[in-house]
């Protein structure tokens, strides 16, 4: 474990019994005690995972407004002061830097949060367009900011026990910062999270990382908390279809492609890079498109494995799993536009075997409200 990095958690992980691996270079738990236990702790009770190694970063000053505008491709200026969006960086060829969340403090200043494997890039990649803006400073906080996040339908009574900041208050996708959590002083509390269940996200200084965790431990101990590793995070994010980097969004795809054209505003008024790219995709039609199935024959789908139909390969999985809480083998698959109709069948290629599988509606799994 010496050469990997470690989060200001990492003693945290061994202290709770987790199975630390080597995770993109990070060292954390793929689980602690079971995938699929921690996958229904999330869905039914509260979970606490670890997510510092996620990166950080602010746009602060007069322009930030204008600098965002041309970086992201989702419409800004709708943002209230406090609220979160989802949004992409993109490439000229309409293809993916990364997805990202952005929080509106203020006109002139802004918290956006990144994904860990390409957060060197992210910020060479606005620090660059910042250039053509003089009047707003970007500053990468990933080596200066914790992330916890507390995720499941009791997460709301363990985080009100912590704060007293009326989470009944906080809307779903908005934050509040400069405030105090388990006694800890400067903390941002943001209602969001990557399982598709209520709860929030937390960050605070690293030298306090562990009192939080022990914190929301204590707080979490009536509702049966539990600490949750990678293993579920990918099983929860991926039934209530949420993108990951590198699988479903990369370089050589677009936001449009992905299914996530909700998040894209491709006539923003104000250019933002990538966007002619888009309209061009909008005129001419998509090339691809992310679809969602599930395995009519038996066998887990895996990322790659091929798509074929009538013997001829048409695709390839981008996340295959069994899912839990439907009890089944699902997964999401790149094909041609034409074959991306519900009901449409075609085969998963496993281990060299053609499985059938069927086109169905996502996403797979949707919390109740």
């Amino acid at each position: 474990m010496d050469n990997l990095r470690k989060t200001p958690n990492y003693d945290m992980h061994f202290k709770y019994g987790g199975k630390v691996v080597d995770f993109g270079g990070w060292a954390l738990s793929v689980q602690f005690s079971g995938i699929l236990e921690e996958h229904k702790q999330v869905r039914e009770k509260v979970g606490l995972f670890d997510v510092s190694h996620m990166g950080e970063a602010t746009v602060v000053g007069e322009q930030a407004l204008a600098f965002l505008q041309k970086l992201v491709s989702r419409d800004l200026t709708p943002m209230e002061e406090g609220q979160v969006f989802y949004t992409h960086m993109l490439y000229p060829n309409g293809g993916t830097v990364d997805d990202l969340m952005v929080t509106k403090w203020g006109p002139t200043d802004y918290f956006l949060v990144i994904n860990a494997s390409n957060a060197a890039k992210d910020v060479a990649w606005m620090q660059k367009l910042a250039q053509e803006f003089p009047k707003v400073k970007v500053t990468d906080l990933s080596a200066d900011t914790a992330e916890l996040a507390l995720q499941g339908p009791l997460a709301p009574a363990t985080m009100q026990k912590l704060t007293k900041v009326d989470l009944s208050k906080l809307g779903y996708y908005h934050a509040v910062r400069k405030v105090e959590v388990a006694g800890i002083p400067n903390c941002i509390i943001s209602r969001t999270g990557y399982t598709g269940e209520d709860g929030f996200e937390v960050f605070c200084d690293p030298a306090n990382a562990n009192k939080l965790w022990e914190a929301i431990m204590e707080a979490g101990k009536e509702f049966g908390i539990k600490p949750i590793g990678l293993g579920a995070r990918d099983t929860l994010r991926f039934e209530a279809s949420m993108p990951l980097y590198g699988q479903e969004l990369d370089q050589n795809t677009s936001p449009l492609e992905a299914g996530l054209g909700r998040f894209v505003s491709v006539d923003k008024p104000t250019p933002f890079i990538g966007q002619e790219a888009l309209k061009k995709q909008v005129a001419e039609g998509l090339p691809k498109k992310l679809v969602g199935f599930e395995m009519v024959d038996r066998g887990i789908p895996r990322h790659n494995y091929p798509v074929a139909k009538n013997g001829k390969e048409i695709g390839y999985v981008t996340t295959g799993s069994f899912a839990p809480t439907l009890n089944k083998n699902i997964g999401n698959a790149f094909v041609p536009v034409a074959e991306a109709k519900i009901g449409n069948e075609f085969d998963v290629i496993v281990r060299g075997k053609p499985l059938k599988a069927r086109i169905v509606k996502t996403p797979f799994y949707k919390r109740k409200k």
